[in-house]
């Protein structure tokens, strides 16, 4: 019985057995079925869960990359650049000390000592407060050093880089150079990077003002795609496909400004404003026969240290002009046979419409003829002009020179337009010499334009062409007559009076005569209103001035504005003239030149790249004067670009960087003077006028940055 029983459990114990055996077999097999047949689908459909594995695939090994544009370039009219891309760097150092390159040496800051002492010498923070960043406690992994440490220019930071500091790097962002500095800064405007891309962090510059404002969306261009498959170090692989979109770069804007004057003009303009301590300025010359903007500034500018101005003040601001304004009503009283020079009235003041006009010298006169009442700038004779022409006649000349319509200047955006209520016997009488009317400064050079232009008046602009980056005029600004207000004779005759300011004994314009060239012109002093009335005092005045020249045969217009001076240790005349004189003298003189008949003018060639002594060489040959400065060897940049036009003697400063030592300046003329100065980038000081006689820095001295060049200059016997 025990036998059997041992034997019947035996007999169990195998049955299980073999029975889960058989069960282990079929799901192994099963699932190792399922898993074939899963692993064919996926390797037939290339699906996981709904992720295609072969886009995944894609994803990983294909490398994506943004071809940036250029942004387009801003050229004066003869082709220098105005405004063109560049980079700005932050700089910032490595803390982390597990940070080594393959070859093991540290990518961290090792000394910090010496790196804070050679740190401060290129950026503007005490060695100890360098030392302080670098020294930050807990888990710094890299520290910046604040706005000394950013936006640093190219050459900065080569420097930097050349000290070869371990653990010191710097991250690159999109900059805008603006390479002849203080240079119609409202106008040309300002760009700077803004991110465009938040899931890449990438950063466009845009436009933020002026021309780069205006033109943002030409100027920009369009970005390419560069997309290639790598393996899994990173490397190319061959024969893969590319596919590259092309990056268009952003077109290019040409303006009309002549760099030349402009830098005359404005050099003049600081001078003037920094002595005179105005609340600002404004300075425009225009070409009358074609409305050609030769050069335009302002102060403040847009990168004033104190309190600078983000207006284009040429459009956006508008003002009584005082007696400029007389131009005009001279010559709607001439024009509609309203006007008697050698007829008489009595001066002083004029008891008018419940008020009374008076003039700048409140006693007056006495009894003079209407002539002499626009020499004089008398204030009741030009009340008198508007009565004897009637409001209607007046306000219809007005209308036709354009005062109450805006200018819309090509690339001058956001323009006020002047103003007059012209209600009232003693408001219609004020708008004959300035008063009780608003206008902006375009509209009262597209007025000039008329008187200058024998009646035809032209339409200001400052934008020549844009070109695509293939250089393909795509755009073009022609001259544009929008009106003829006056007749030719009578602007001739307007011209003529306005000749009798600079040069009759009674004339008020004495100042801006200019040896060698007839000027016409007119002065103005008008007072400034506000809420409570006109305000008194030498300080509370709008000075201005607009000149004509040649006055024989028109050509160019002008105009000069001098806004609440707080310092006239001279007369605002002669301050005013410090800044027309010079401008305009180069302008005709060079005019002069042109129409010379003999060969006295050459053609600059380039010699960027030479060395001083090949580019010597090549400017003598041409029988220009070369001056070259800096300890480079070669020349970097050339005072006079290639191609333009030079008189022979001319003097062409060759930049070659380095360390700078002054020349001897003696006989300079203060243009040469002005160009040495910026290209040396140090201050200057000048006084008096004619060709240079002292100078604060003697030949061969050293020049650093910090330096400041003091000339004297007197007139040639």
């Amino acid at each position: 019985m025990n036998k059997m029983t041992q034997r019947t459990k035996n007999n169990g114990n195998s049955s299980n057995r073999e029975t889960f055996g058989k069960w282990l077999f079929i799901i192994v097999v099963a699932m190792f079925t399922l898993f074939i047949v899963r692993f064919a689908y996926i390797a037939i459909t290339k699906d996981v869960q709904h992720v295609n594995l072969r886009s995944q695939a894609e994803q990983i090994y294909t490398q994506k990359r943004t071809i940036l544009a250029k942004r387009g370039d801003i050229y004066d009219q003869h082709g220098s650049v105005l405004a063109t891309d560049t980079s700005r760097y932050t700089l910032y150092a490595v803390l982390d000390k597990s940070q080594h390159s393959a070859d093991g040496k540290p990518l961290y800051v090792k000394n910090k000592q010496r790196t804070a002492k050679i740190l401060a010498k290129y950026i503007d923070i005490p060695k100890s407060q360098i030392l302080k960043t670098l020294s930050k406690k807990g888990q710094s992994y890299q520290v910046e050093f604040g706005s000394a440490g950013a936006n640093l220019s190219v050459a900065k930071m080569q420097q930097i880089k050349a000290e070869k500091l371990p653990g010191i790097g710097f991250i690159a962002t999109p900059a805008r150079s603006y390479p002849e500095g203080e240079f119609a800064s409202q106008i040309i405007g300002m760009a700077t990077p803004r991110v465009t891309n938040k899931e890449t962090g990438q950063m466009t510059l845009v436009g933020q003002i002026g021309l780069e404002k205006y033109f943002n969306k030409k100027l920009t261009g369009k970005n390419g795609l560069r997309q290639d498959k790598r393996d899994v170090y990173g490397y190319s692989l061959a024969n893969s496909n590319q596919v590259v979109k092309k990056a268009v770069n952003g077109d290019n804007v040409y303006t009309t400004l002549d760099a030349k004057v402009q830098h005359i003009m404005e050099n003049k303009l600081t001078k003037v404003f920094k002595e005179s301590k105005a609340e600002s300025m404004i300075a425009v010359v225009m070409d009358a026969k074609t409305g050609k903007i030769i050069a335009a500034s302002q102060r403040p500018t847009l990168r004033s240290k104190k309190d600078p101005v983000w207006r284009n003040m040429l459009v956006q601001d508008v003002y009584e002009p005082g007696s400029t304004m007389k131009t005009f009503a001279l010559s709607a009283a001439i024009d509609s046979g309203h006007f008697d020079p050698n007829a008489t009235f009595d001066s002083g003041t004029w008891q008018i419409g419940g008020g009374k006009v008076t003039d700048w010298q409140t006693s007056g006169w006495g009894i003079i003829s209407y002539k002499d009442a626009f020499d004089l700038s008398s204030n009741v004779g030009f009340a008198h002009v508007e009565q004897n022409m009637g409001a209607k006649t007046w306000k219809k000349y007005l209308t036709r020179f354009g005062m109450f319509n805006k200018v819309n200047v090509e690339g001058m955006d956001g323009e006020v337009s002047g103003y007059s209520a012209f209600k009232g016997i003693l408001q219609q009488a004020n708008t004959a010499f300035g008063q009780g009317i608003t206008v902006n400064a375009m509209q009262m050079m597209q007025g000039f334009s008329a008187i200058a232009n024998n009646g035809k008046m032209m339409k200001p602009y400052i934008i020549d062409k844009v070109t695509n980056n293939e250089g393909k005029t795509i755009q073009r600004v022609k001259p544009k007559q929008v009106g003829q207000p006056i007749k030719a004779s009578t602007s001739k005759k307007v011209v003529k009076m306005m000749e009798g300011v600079i040069y009759d004994k009674k004339g008020l314009g004495h100042d801006y005569q200019i040896d060698g060239y007839k000027i016409a012109g007119k002065t103005a002093t008008a007072q400034i209103g506000g809420a409570g009335g006109y305000s008194n005092g030498d300080s509370n005045y709008l000075y201005s001035f607009v000149g004509i020249a040649p006055a024989n045969n028109p050509r160019y217009v002008m105009y000069v504005t001098l806004r609440k001076p707080h310092n006239l240790s001279k007369p605002a005349t002669k301050m005013i003239a410090e800044v027309f004189n010079p401008t305009m003298k180069f302008i005709l003189s060079r005019q002069k030149s042109t129409k010379q008949k003999n060969s006295g003018i050459v053609k600059v060639p380039d010699v960027v790249n030479q060395s001083p002594q090949e580019a010597s060489d090549e400017l003598n040959k041409k029988h220009l004067v070369p001056v070259v400065i800096g300890s480079g060897h070669s020349v970097e940049k050339q005072s006079i670009a290639k191609g333009q036009s030079s008189l022979i003697n001319q003097r062409i400063i060759l930049d070659t960087g380095g360390e700078y030592k002054m020349p001897d300046i003696n006989n300079w003329s203060s243009d040469d003077v002005q160009i040495l100065s910026r290209m040396m980038g140090i201050k200057l000081k000048e006084n008096g006028s004619g060709y240079v006689t002292k100078q604060s820095i003697k030949p061969n001295d050293s020049v650093k940055k910090s330096s400041t060049l003091t000339v004297e200059y007197s007139s040639r016997h």
